[in-house]
């Protein structure tokens, strides 16, 4: 609630924690879908979501198509496109499962985008499950909606198809504490996650380390708004300087990395022409960065770019490579 600017309200009785938010997104997988179902995901994705959804569950995950000609957000059509691809596979669709914000596009999902989202799921009777890991890194909290305040818009109509997951590893920078949370407002599904949560219990120790840590309102306080001006200043930094090299990055406000157009540079618009280039990065430039092929992106020569692992001074560092090996194609042409 705190991280949400205060605007959501959260029941504690609907909170069950999980050891990180893979085993949250697991947790609510099995339950509310069966070996061969699907979810629907839209593009570009974090890689991980093919392990963590299906690995130990059966359950399929069938991509909803973004472009990069509406910045990559969620349409209506796309919705219903891949609601249809999974019917013509004999798939039963169960959900629709959404980042918010987004990685890998650092940016948050607009009001209107989630109120079609949920139209959409309530129209088909499904459910949808909205990842929330990074909403603390929105650069703003105005900057961020929760699926939670488009709920009480609604005075909680429809709202038991609905189910937030959350967790302490990128807003805390926590990763190892393994803590996550599924909020959900579905009392069966609640009950279910409790029984099922043996499998993914935290610690009484960690438990407590955290409790008595979060329970300082004024450190979390300073942290929030500390770690949001920190971010928005990195990401300003590497959008500008890539900016100045010629290279574009979708519009962001949230998250700990930027979405890099380096289409320009691929010889071909394909994927072997894209981990061709990124093979170059990492190699020739030294730098670590993930192709869109990765994310599932249906667009060659995006690119995941992290800024929030190192200091200014490295960015800076990493900024000078990619001017060197500019300058180094621009002389080869």
């Amino acid at each position: 609630g705190q991280i949400r600017g205060g605007r959501a309200k959260f029941d504690p009785a609907r909170v069950v924690l999980t050891a990180g938010a893979t085993a949250a997104n697991e947790l609510l997988t099995f339950i509310i879908a069966d070996p061969g179902d699907a979810l629907l995901v839209p593009t570009p994705y974090y890689p991980g979501f093919d392990r963590d959804l299906r690995w130990r569950t059966g359950v399929n995950i069938v991509p909803i198509h973004c472009e990069s000609s509406n910045n990559f957000q969620i349409t209506p059509q796309a919705l219903e496109a891949a609601y249809k691809e999974a019917e013509a596979k004999n798939m039963r669709v169960r959900g629709v499962l959404i980042t918010n914000p987004s990685n890998p596009l650092g940016a948050t999902i607009q009001r209107a985008v989630l109120e079609e989202i949920l139209d959409f799921v309530t129209q088909k009777n499904i459910h949808l499950v909205s990842d929330e890991i990074y909403s603390g890194s929105a650069f703003s909290s105005s900057e961020f909606i929760s699926v939670a305040e488009i709920l009480e818009d609604k005075q909680y109509k429809d709202a038991e198809r609905v189910h937030i997951v959350y967790s302490l590893s990128k807003d805390l920078g926590l990763p190892g504490f393994r803590v996550g949370t599924v909020y959900s407002y579905n009392d069966k599904v609640v009950t279910t996650a409790r029984r099922m949560s043996s499998f993914t219990l935290i610690s009484s120790q960690t438990q407590h380390f955290l409790a008595s840590m979060l329970s300082d309102k004024e450190f979390t306080g300073n942290y929030i708004k500390t770690n949001r001006e920190r971010l928005r200043r990195r990401y300003d930094m590497i959008v500008e300087g890539l900016k100045k090299l010629g290279i574009e990055c979708l519009k962001g406000n949230a998250g700990l990395f930027c979405w890099m157009n380096l289409s320009p540079l691929l010889d071909e618009p394909t994927r072997e022409c894209e981990l061709s280039l990124w093979d170059s990065m990492l190699h020739e430039v030294k730098l670590n960065i993930s192709p869109g092929s990765s994310c599932h992106c249906s667009e060659p020569g995006w690119f995941r770019v992290c800024f929030a692992n190192m200091s200014e001074q490295t960015l800076g560092i990493a900024l000078t490579r990619i001017h060197n090996f500019m300058e180094k194609r621009e002389r080869a042409c």
